[in-house]
């Protein structure tokens, strides 16, 4: 999904330069939404007398563009190499049923690029960018209010774009951004609580371990495996990074993996948490310019040090923590200049600690 920041920021060139890429290989949906806010006889779209509002009966109305003039929005994505072209007209207050009906007709297994900001109100996509012209500081009312979920902010000088493309990828039919960081995924071994190995652990039919590594691919520059057994592993296809030495938990772990890490930031993750949430990973890799950790904090202040970036710089506090004998990841955290960042309770962490819990899971998801 593309955002904009104001008028003429380069959205649907944006959508035209990632269709011409990957509408070769994948068959590709372009949208266009337009949000009304009210049919009350005003333009709610700055009285621009487009008669978008004027001609809409009912609450909302899904169009197939197939032939529409040159220069419409809709007709570039044509052009660009959209398979089938949406176009959503909308009732702000009817989202909900304007988007279901759209992903109704558009099937399960489609893949989408979507222009708009306030769908981005009751639809997850796996990929939001928000577009910004460079001399333009100000956020409209709909950007503002879902400029937290983007995963980035790019940049448009009226020419082109700060993003290389290179870094937007598709991966099992979901949008990737690649981050210039390394994914730390731990693996425990043979869990107390679970009485086995969780990464082995199937959901839908895949390892646990696997099921982690597949969001993280395409969304990292490097991911590393932090496990005692390399081969049991090497299914992944992944760099195996083995303790330095063994049985002294995940601080060890941490610590063998950012000393092989190819990047300075690094999201440390245990394959216990079966569902990454990939933009609140941004948002931390974000946070971590001025800090040497960027740690979660729950309301009841509960730390989540093993869903947490890390630079690669707090090697030096792991190995003086080590090696007094200490194995708490928190003990390290003396030596290091820390930002905690709340952790909203609609994405508190759900670790798979127990056989119930890992059941649950797999019941209800």
């Amino acid at each position: 999904m593309i955002g904009s920041a104001g008028r003429n920021a380069g959205k649907t060139g944006l959508a035209c330069l990632l269709l011409r890429k990957f509408s070769r290989n994948q068959n590709i949906i372009g949208i266009k939404v337009t949000t009304i806010d009210r049919k009350d006889g005003s333009c709610p779209r700055g009285g621009m007398g487009c008669g978008v509002c004027t001609s809409l009966n009912g609450n909302y109305c899904i169009t197939e563009e197939t032939n529409v003039p040159p220069n419409k929005d809709t007709s570039r994505l044509l052009a660009a190499g959209a398979r089938r072209v949406f176009w959503l007209r909308v009732v702000r207050a009817h989202l909900v049923e304007g988007a279901s009906e759209l992903l109704d007709i558009m099937g399960p297994d489609a893949v989408s690029i979507c222009e708009s900001n306030s769908l981005r109100t009751v639809v997850e996509p796996s990929l939001f960018l928000m577009i910004r012209h460079r001399d333009e500081n100000h956020y409209k009312k709909s950007a503002a209010e879902v400029m937290k979920y983007a995963d980035r902010t790019v940049l448009f000088d009226g020419s082109g774009f700060d993003t290389d493309l290179a870094d937007i990828g598709l991966v099992d039919g979901s949008w990737r951004l690649r981050e210039r960081a390394t994914a730390i995924v731990l693996v425990g071994g043979m869990s107390k609580r679970m009485k086995q190995d969780k990464g082995m652990l199937l959901i839908s039919g895949r390892p646990m371990i696997e099921h982690v590594c597949s969001q993280l691919r395409g969304n990292f520059d490097q991911i590393l495996v932090s496990a005692g057994d390399s081969k049991k592993y090497a299914f992944l296809g992944l760099d195996i990074i083995s303790d330095e030495i063994p049985l002294q938990g995940p601080l060890m772990g941490m610590a063998s993996a950012l000393e092989a890490s190819s990047n300075d930031l690094n999201l440390v993750v245990t394959c216990d948490i079966p569902e990454i949430d990939i933009t609140f990973a941004r948002q931390m890799l974000a946070e971590a310019e001025k800090y040497d950790a960027v740690i979660p904090r729950t309301a009841d202040v509960m730390l989540e040090p093993l869903f947490a970036v890390y630079r690669k710089n707090v090697l030096s506090a792991m190995k003086k923590v080590l090696s007094s004998g200490e194995k708490r990841v928190r003990a390290i955290f003396d030596h290091c200049n820390v930002k905690y960042v709340d952790l909203p309770d609609d994405k508190r962490l759900k670790n798979l600690n127990t056989m119930e819990e890992y059941r649950e899971y797999v019941k209800n998801g």
